[in-house]
């Protein structure tokens, strides 16, 4: 490992670090405009000149040199400061003086920064550049007069998102930084480049002029349209969430969010339920809470009685309404609506055991049954690291559009008993190799045969288990710890035919399947469970409550509560403890400190933030066998699958815009 000095401090670096990382251990700060820890070296935007001895007598860039022994760094001598100043004063000079209307007012780094290394004033007296404005899509609002040329987006774009939709046109002062065509920007992940870019030249388009940042609260909180669990803070203004940004997890999500986690937001301020309703005379009628309770007790219910969770409940919610089963004496509780009844008797069976992080270091990837890229395009983006250092990737499913080198080996899940050549021989040497079911691999009974493979593959090795199963609900892996698992899913509580059945949150179920029961939705918005229920009571989305989520590879991880539900909407939790009351049980808490330490007690792995321990996979059955094919994947539309999404706007017209342009060009003939 070399040794540097910066600024008079003796330091040691890892070996291959660049200057400008040494200057940062070293603790001091380097400005910078292009360069971006997870992108390529650019080089191009020369704020970050240092001193650097021995070398060339001017300043150099140090985010693309590299620290060498006994190099003399200095960050803080008038050469530095000179260099810095003209630097700054030319990124200025075509700068326009947007500030006050530009929504990165308060939040960019080219203020920041010419604050603290700008000269003070301007000595160019003739006209700006102009540049026309480009249509990146309905989410990324462009003002490229701004543009400073850091060429974030575009290596964002190549070498995170894998999709090549943003470069740069012309050469010097006439270059423009475009999508090809002008077309929009269709990928999941596009809006990151909000984030990256560090001036006002691309902002949020739905949320241009809606605040500044110094006006808003911001609560830590956690994505609940996939199972991943990213990382995100919530910006609100009174009762109102604005805005959804990433926070920085280096397991989880480093610091990206998918477009539906960043934009389906505003669908909290729509078709919200805000009143007791009752179903009368086939129709829906306002009510009181009371009514409710009264309707649902004088059902008496007794032992008859059964919960769906939905895909996006908190665990305190669930454990609230187990608890509340418990009393009245049923264990009827289910959370994979859809009527998956694949095994949960071991959970790390059902786990995502590479976990997030681990997943890239993979060197053999077999996907079974998933749309990846859909359903958790952040993991979407792990693979294509994995790709990207030389894993071989195989697919078993209808063909999507990768964003690395893969190869479809067809649709039989009969190839996980005879496997392809190519892929036994990519496995067979691999020292990481992987397998990924997703959930249309779970709903056609592979998971005992993957379990088989994993065996004969040797998937678990020290230090290593390669098996793992992708979930798409945030409240997939949360329910399965907390018993939501009937041994054959929804058919057994169908079959059960309970006299009432809380819905909460579920809209994905069938609910033709209980003509004979009281349906009761606890839930926050008019989707399809609300249309098919007898008995509404208005619940707080993901935003409005504390909540404990799980994701796919059994993370633990805690969402604070943002702002309040609208009208009479109440927290899950208190819905269920009144509901109680009118059935006249016990469920030992009055508060949410008290459920949520009867939910520990119960299940201890839920208290602690990080991995849950699942334990080792369990003996595979030798003689299950697959069968059937993958007939396509859950998810049709990326941008509707939650009743939050379904809801808002802006969902709704990436979906038109982005995934089904075709059918309205051929509205518009």
């Amino acid at each position: 490992m070399p040794k540097v000095i910066v600024d008079g401090q003796d330091i040691e670096v890892p070996d291959g670090a660049t200057v400008l990382q040494a200057c940062e251990l070293a603790g001091k700060e380097i400005p910078r405009f292009c360069y971006h820890e997870r992108l390529s070296i650019a080089g191009n935007c020369r704020m970050c000149l240092v001193e650097v001895k021995p070398g060339p007598p001017k300043p150099q860039a140090s985010c693309a040199l590299p620290a060498t022994e006994g190099q003399e760094i200095r960050t803080d001598s008038e050469m530095v400061k000179t260099a810095r100043e003209g630097v700054m004063e030319f990124l200025l000079i075509n700068h326009p003086l947007d500030c006050p209307i530009c929504d990165q007012g308060g939040e960019c780094d080219l203020q920041d920064q010419s604050m603290m290394y700008g000269r003070g004033g301007s000595r160019y007296r003739a006209d700006k550049r102009a540049v026309s404005e480009k249509y990146m899509g309905p989410l990324i609002k462009t003002i490229m007069t701004r543009c400073i040329h850091c060429t974030r987006c575009v290596r964002f774009s190549e070498e995170i998102a894998g999709v090549d939709e943003i470069g740069a046109l012309g050469r010097g002062e006439d270059m423009q930084i475009t999508t090809y065509l002008e077309h929009a920007a269709e990928h999941e992940l596009s809006a990151n480049v909000i984030d990256l870019c560090p001036v006002g030249a691309l902002t949020s388009r739905p949320y241009a002029f809606e605040a500044r940042p110094w006006e808003l609260k911001k609560t830590l909180s956690i994505d609940v349209s996939d199972a991943v669990g990213a990382n995100i803070r919530l910006d609100s203004r009174g009762r109102e969430v604005m805005r959804a940004l990433p926070r920085n997890n280096d397991e989880v999500n480093e610091e990206w969010i998918s477009d539906k986690a960043r934009y389906q937001i505003d669908g909290l301020q729509r078709r919200r339920l805000d009143s007791v309703w009752i179903r009368r005379n086939g129709s829906l009628q306002k009510a009181g809470w009371d009514d409710a309770f009264a309707a649902i007790a004088a059902a008496d219910p007794g032992k008859s009685i059964a919960a769906i969770a939905g895909d996006l409940v908190d665990c305190e919610t669930m454990f609230a309404a187990k608890a509340l089963l418990s009393a009245m004496g049923s264990d009827l509780l289910e959370g994979r609506q859809t009527g998956m009844s694949y095994d949960v008797s071991n959970l790390a069976a059902v786990n995502f055991n590479s976990t997030l992080a681990g997943i890239e270091t993979a060197d053999a990837i077999l996907i079974v049954g998933s749309h990846i890229r859909w359903e958790a395009p952040l993991v979407n983006v792990r693979l294509r690291k994995a790709a990207k250092r030389g894993a071989k990737i195989f697919v078993v499913g209808e063909r999507w559009d990768t964003t690395y080198p893969a190869e479809f080996l067809g649709e039989n899940l009969g190839l996980l008993d005879d496997l392809p050549e190519g892929l036994r021989e990519a496995m067979a040497g691999a020292e990481r190799p992987a397998i990924i079911l997703g959930g249309a691999a779970l709903a056609s009974g592979a998971l005992a045969p993957a379990l088989d493979l994993a065996g004969r593959l040797g998937l678990v090795k020290d230090g290593w288990n390669g098996f793992n199963v992708l979930h798409m609900a945030a409240s997939r892996m949360g329910g399965l710890m907390l018993g939501y698992a009937q041994k054959g899913g929804i058919a057994d509580i169908a079959e059960a035919s309970p006299k009432v059945l809380l819905a909460l949150g579920a809209d994905e179920v069938d609910f033709a399947r209980f003509p004979d029961s009281l349906k009761v939705y606890i839930g926050h918005h008019g989707d399809k469970g609300a249309h098919a229920a007898d008995i509404i009571l208005p619940a707080a989305s993901y935003a409005e409550k504390d909540g404990t989520y799980v994701n796919t590879e059994g993370r633990v991880q805690f969402a604070e509560k943002a702002v309040f539900a609208p009208g009479d909407a109440r927290e899950d939790w208190t819905i269920l403890r009144a509901l109680a009351d009118a059935l006249g049980v016990e469920l030992g808490f009055d508060t949410f400190g008290q459920l949520q330490s009867k939910m520990v007690e119960h299940v201890p792995a839920l208290g602690v933030e990080g991995l849950a321990d699942l334990g080792a996979l369990p003996a595979a059955d030798t003689q299950a066998k697959a069968s059937g094919t993958i007939g396509g994947y859950p998810i049709k539309d990326f941008y509707l699958t939650n009743p939050i999404a379904r809801a808002s706007a802006v969902m709704q017209r990436c979906s038109a815009e982005l995934l089904h342009k075709d059918d309205l060009l051929e509205a518009a003939e």
